[in-house]
């Protein structure tokens, strides 16, 4: 009897749970229809792919100084315009000892090879103003002009022949050549001690010149001052992380140097971003660009896209492509470097167009429908459209602006 009675409370429970359900579903139906229309309207539509990125200079340049040591004064600060060779920083040279040891040694050393080749010319002139270096040539000659002389009288006389004569004067022609060579030898050799005089000169000046650089850090010949450091182009200082007191080193091969600024062209701004692998097949360098600057929201900048990384990067599991446009700066508002941006690359627009929402068409065996209100009922209507933006679409044929379409998933419960 119990066993009965609980079967049937069970039933019960599960009749009334499937009319619930019923009633639930139908209700839930029934909202899903939405009786609310709008108008077609006249829209500007467009096509965009979003870059997210930063406001750069185009060109940004790290000032380092020449010398390595401590920054003594600094005559600029970040915001400042300054000209090209405009004096950034003085610097405090703290030189090595070792290092000034060593120049003092080379230019003791240079003095020295400088006072050998200078008596050695002097040496030189001596010997070519009395001709000691041509001397034995001078005199083989003079021995064989005698003797040619003496064998021309006995070959005229007729006591030797004309080929015994002709040996001594073959033997005057060389002793004369060897005697010009030994004069063109002694000239040159004079020119050649006055040449290794002027390199000793330079080298001691070199020498000295280094020195100097170490110890004041001014170049001897050039007067130019190594430890003042100056700006190598124009342009605006946008920073100065040093400060004074603060160690440098200088620019090498194996160094890259200290910044003690950075100085940039704020008339030349350039917006780098990244795009999705998805999107790049839909963009092409010079293509427009509306950037909108978080920091200023009311103000829209125009920019032409220029350039399209050939290589992806994979960033958190996606694959996106470096954008560079150039920025056209029509607002009076100063742009800061470093600025987060948005642009929308457009890819095309139309300008006042017939559009309806994307949501209000419905596509059934490749046509493109909407249900327009005909008294109280909705029908049916093919239309043709163009492009679409993803929110709105453009109509082509089929509607105008009299025609009530009816709002499709007007409930927002319908995915």
């Amino acid at each position: 009897m119990k066993k009965g009675c609980f079967i049937s409370t069970i039933v019960v429970i599960a009749l009334l749970t499937a009319g619930l359900i019923f009633y639930f579903v139908n209700q839930n139906r029934t909202a899903k229809v939405s009786t609310t229309t709008v108008n077609p309207e006249y829209l500007d539509i467009s096509r965009k792919v979003v870059a997210t990125g930063t406001i750069v200079p185009r060109q940004e340049i790290n000032i380092k100084p020449q010398v390595s040591g401590v920054i003594d004064e600094l005559f600029v600060q970040a915001g400042d315009t300054i000209s090209k060779g405009t004096i950034i920083a003085r610097i405090q040279l703290v030189p090595s000892q070792v290092n000034v040891n060593q120049a003092q040694s080379q230019v003791e050393l240079a003095r020295l090879r400088l006072q050998n080749a200078e008596r050695e010319l002097e040496r030189q002139k001596v010997i070519h103003s009395q001709n000691l270096d041509v001397e034995t040539a001078e005199a083989n000659f003079e021995n064989a002009r005698t003797e040619e002389a003496r064998q021309r009288q006995l070959y005229e006389a007729g006591v030797i022949s004309e080929q015994q004569y002709n040996q001594y004067k073959l033997e005057l022609e060389l002793r004369r050549n060897a005697l010009d060579n030994a004069r063109i030898t002694s000239r040159n050799n004079l020119s050649q001690y006055e040449n290794q005089v002027d390199i000793a000169q330079q080298e001691l000046n070199s020498a000295i010149s280094n020195l100097r650089l170490l110890r004041e850090g001014v170049d001897q010949n050039s007067r130019q001052v190594a430890n003042e450091v100056s700006s190598t182009v124009s342009g605006m200082v946008l920073d100065v992380p040093l400060e004074v007191g603060a160690s440098v080193i200088e620019r090498n091969n194996f160094n890259e140097g200290s910044t003690i600024a950075t100085i940039a062209d704020m008339e030349n701004l350039i917006f780098e971003g990244k795009v999705d692998e998805a999107d790049v097949g839909s963009i092409d360098v010079g293509m427009p660009i509306k950037l909108k600057i978080g920091a200023i929201p009311d103000v829209e900048f125009d920019a032409i896209l220029e350039y399209i990384s050939p290589k992806g990067v994979k960033e958190e599991g996606t694959v996106k492509f470096e954008v560079r446009a150039a920025v056209t700066q029509t607002d009076d508002r100063f742009l800061r470097a470093g600025y987060s941006a948005n642009g929308d690359i457009i890819i095309y627009q139309r300008d006042n167009v017939l559009a309806i929402k994307e949501r209000d068409i419905i596509y059934e065996d490749a046509k493109t429908l909407v249900e327009v209100k005909n008294g109280d009922d909705f029908d049916r209507v093919e239309i043709q459209v163009g492009i679409s933006d993803g929110l709105n679409t453009e109509v082509l044929a089929g509607l105008d602006t009299t025609a009530l379409v009816r709002v499709q998933q007007e409930n927002p419960l319908v995915n």
